[in-house]
């Protein structure tokens, strides 16, 4: 697979910055949803750049570094779990990737956004169903929003330790589920995603 095929699609029709948009933490049952925007420069490409959920954390938390560093322009929001229980997970989701691509301090030509999302923005857009693995500025998105979520979710962990956050990045683990039983919910939990 041609990780260039829709940065190169793009350019061809006279895009010269190209953003690549994803999000990170759509299923967890505590903590923020968090979306990366990122414009790489596309001939100075990194190795090793695809879908964050096939790579290693350690193979992550090399790479986020990297893009961080070659970005033309870089930005990461995040929702937070009172916001998810207001407007639902789909328009959180929806609101985190639009502020991320708002905040990026280079106005892109065009978004690559992943999955079918489409975001109320005025720069043209493409949803590109897998971006993560197909396209290369999707792929760079996904890697640095999970770094940033996994060291969340790792600080969340320090204050409210019996949850095993650090382990479970918020998600519903069988311990997860049963500390949420003996405990109760905490500050993060998202309360829409905890009903049962």
């Amino acid at each position: 697979m041609d990780k260039l095929f829709y940065e190169r699609e793009a350019i061809s029709q006279g895009a010269k910055y190209i953003c690549g948009v994803d999000e990170v933490g759509r299923g967890p049952l505590a903590g923020p949803v968090v979306c990366a925007a990122v414009i790489m420069p596309l001939e100075d490409i990194i190795e090793g750049v695809d879908d964050s959920k096939k790579l290693t954390a350690k193979k992550r938390e090399k790479l986020s570094p990297l893009i961080h560093e070659k970005a033309i322009a870089l930005a990461i929001c995040r929702v937070e779990p009172e916001v998810i229980d207001e407007i639902n997970i789909l328009q959180a989701t929806r609101l985190c990737m639009k502020n991320a691509v708002e905040s990026l301090t280079v106005k892109p030509d065009i978004v690559l956004c992943d999955g079918n999302m489409t975001l109320d923005i005025s720069i043209p857009q493409k949803s590109v169903i897998g971006g993560d693995a197909k396209s290369y500025s999707i792929g760079a998105a996904s890697i640095v929003a999970k770094v940033y979520r996994d060291n969340l979710m790792k600080d969340y962990a320090l204050l409210y330790p019996e949850y095993g956050f650090s382990s479970n990045m918020g998600y519903g683990s069988a311990k997860h589920i049963a500390a949420i039983k003996e405990y109760g919910l905490c500050p993060i939990h998202r309360l829409s995603f905890t009903k049962k």
